[in-house]
């Protein structure tokens, strides 16, 4: 052979000798003019199964230079017919390098995607592993997106982790040191805040806690305790918690979390430090806080510590502390939902780690896919429509001196209470949406007679109902209408009615003096001579059958608050 025909078999790719028979299915070797001697292809038998000994030429390749056979496939394969004396087979067509080259990108594509649908796959489940979940009397399963919510925050005094010996009780059981009744509007345009006093004297009810076996267990209630040993004491779990919230405020809770000490410090760790501010310099030498005057980044165990003080601010009591405490959650809420925190791969991981692992959840959210699903709901709330605000209270009267413990105000935390049951906002929120209830009172109205009503007391008034359904029938010509008995105590009057009752509900409210926040388009049931009647529930703020009810407990209270989208600096 020349040398330029050994240049020219040196530049072979050897892989591209071996050529796929469509006929046949099987690989076959194809030398080239330049690397054979007859100047024609040379059809090769693969060679035969096994490890038998190879010639001195063998290289795994084709032929080179000399008479050296290539290593072929340990695969059986056949015989190519030898082509016809005087033609010449046209030589396989070489795969150009950019084809190579976009074949194993796309292969190595397809090993990426495959690969990290498993690791997304496996990081999912490996955070739905964090999650802690509890199986209490309550709580509901799952939530409705068209639903207002109620979940009770929960902050332990629980020491558990590294670092936490000089923070609350010691041995504690975990009590509820620091809980926040959590309501979230039913149009997700606003949230209420409550927060609740460790040190607020309640009647504590009896409460069932579930078993392992799913059997539940009565736990005698306590009069005339703190409400933070609604949690832990007497083996109480969340579950009771929950219940003596309903007893306190009248809201029932639908779900709880739960956090320690230790969920202070990774969740501010995670979104990189909470911003906060302090009005003077800070020295508690109980918390170890020591702060100048005006803004700091808190993260870890300077967080625990700040949330933890309150000998260096207002009082040195429990109620400036949960004023140190909202003033921290506003700031965090806003670092959480801020553009730094969300367009942050590794804070986002961050934070889903930290969150996972912090909380203990009950069972009706606890999931990876419903505490996202609930986070998305809570997102579309605006940070200045999110209150907070504390049960009103006065010192305790029993108490002689130094009061260390409280009592609800009931005249200035009644109508709070009313408002979160009621769905009101502490905030005077969007002038549009009032626009938008008035519009329900503009249209056509049906005569009298055709109004079909079923009526509920949720009032709290005895004989409330049966007082209405007399004024309607013998005054006011309503009479398709049917007392039905009594329903939950709500804060305000309400009435339900299907789209093809609009202009009956406008009639009734225009006899009621409903105000258009009443009336709330849904369905209709059945009214007990079998036909569509619109639901009326009357509320607390019924005054009386034939006096119009104006609305006024639909007002926000005016109660001390603060709004997360505004950082205060503590006092």
């Amino acid at each position: 052979m020349d040398a330029q025909g050994r240049g020219r078999a040196e530049n072979i790719d050897p892989a591209d000798q071996w050529v796929l028979n469509p006929h046949t299915g099987d690989y076959e070797l194809r030398l080239t003019p330049s690397a054979g001697q007859s100047g024609v292809p040379t059809p090769r038998r693969a060679a035969p199964r096994g490890n038998g000994p190879r010639t001195g030429g063998q290289r795994g390749g084709g032929q080179r230079g000399g008479g050296g056979r290539r290593e072929v496939p340990s695969q059986r394969r056949r015989r190519e017919p030898v082509p016809e004396a005087g033609r010449r087979r046209s030589r396989p067509k070489k795969k150009s390098k950019a084809k190579k080259i976009l074949l194993w990108t796309a292969g190595g594509m397809a090993m990426v995607v495959v690969v990290g649908a498993g690791a997304a796959y496996w990081y999912w489940e490996h955070l739905n592993g964090n999650i802690t979940s509890q199986d209490v009397v309550g709580a509901k399963n799952g939530f409705a997106k068209d639903e207002a919510i109620n979940i009770l925050v929960i902050g332990t005094d629980k020491r558990t982790g590294k670092g936490n010996e000089g923070y609350g009780d010691k041995g504690s059981v975990g009590h509820a040191d620091t809980n926040v009744l959590l309501h979230v509007s039913k149009d997700r345009t606003n949230a209420t805040a409550l927060s609740i006093p460790r040190d607020l004297i309640v009647d504590v009810p009896d409460c069932e806690v579930r078993q392992k076996d799913g059997t539940t267990r009565t736990i005698k209630g306590t009069p005339n305790v703190r409400f933070n040993t609604s949690l832990g004491q007497d083996e109480r779990d969340a579950g009771c918690a929950m219940k003596t919230v309903k007893s306190v405020t009248g809201v029932q809770p639908d779900h709880f979390m739960m956090a320690d000490f230790n969920a202070v410090k990774t969740l501010s760790t995670a979104v990189g430090g909470v911003n906060v501010c302090v009005a003077k310099d800070v020295n508690d030498p109980d918390s170890h806080l020591k702060l100048k005057a005006g803004s700091h980044n808190l993260q870890g165990e300077q967080a625990l510590a700040f949330l933890r003080t309150r000998h260096s601010f207002g009082n040195q009591g429990d109620l400036d502390r949960i004023k140190v405490q909202q003033q921290f959650l506003g700031s965090l809420a806003r670092k959480m939902s801020s553009s730094d925190t969300l367009t942050n791969p590794r804070k986002l991981t961050n934070l889903a780690e930290a969150a996972t692992k912090a909380l203990t959840v009950d069972k009706g959210i606890g999931s990876l896919n419903k505490l996202k699903d609930l986070a998305l709901e809570m997102k579309k709330v605006p940070p200045k429509n999110l209150s907070f605000t504390t049960v009103p209270v006065v010192d305790n009267p029993a108490e002689k001196g130094y009061h260390a413990t409280v009592v609800v105000n009931e005249a200035a935390a009644n109508p709070v209470f009313n408002a979160i049951k009621s769905d009101v906002s502490l905030t005077e929120t969007k002038k549009k949406q009032k626009e938008k209830q008035a519009a329900k009172l503009k249209g056509p109205k049906s005569a009298a007679s055709e109004v079909r009503v079923n009526i509920y007391n949720g009032s709290g008034r005895t004989g409330a109902a049966q007082e209405t359904l007399t004024e309607l029938q013998n005054n006011e010509g309503v009479l398709k209408s049917s007392q039905m008995g009594n329903k939950p105590h709500q804060g305000k009057t309400s009435l339900e009615y299907a789209p093809d009752q609009a202009d009956q509900a406008r009639r009734l409210a225009d006899i009621m003096g409903l105000p258009a926040s009443a009336l709330k388009e849904g369905k209709s049931e059945t009214n007990d001579q079998g036909l569509p009647a619109m639901t009326l529930i009357l509320g607390a703020d019924f005054k009386g059958a034939g006096t119009p009810i104006d609305g006024a407990s639909a007002k926000a209270p005016d109660v001390d608050k603060t709004t997360a989208d505004k950082a205060v600096c503590a006092k």
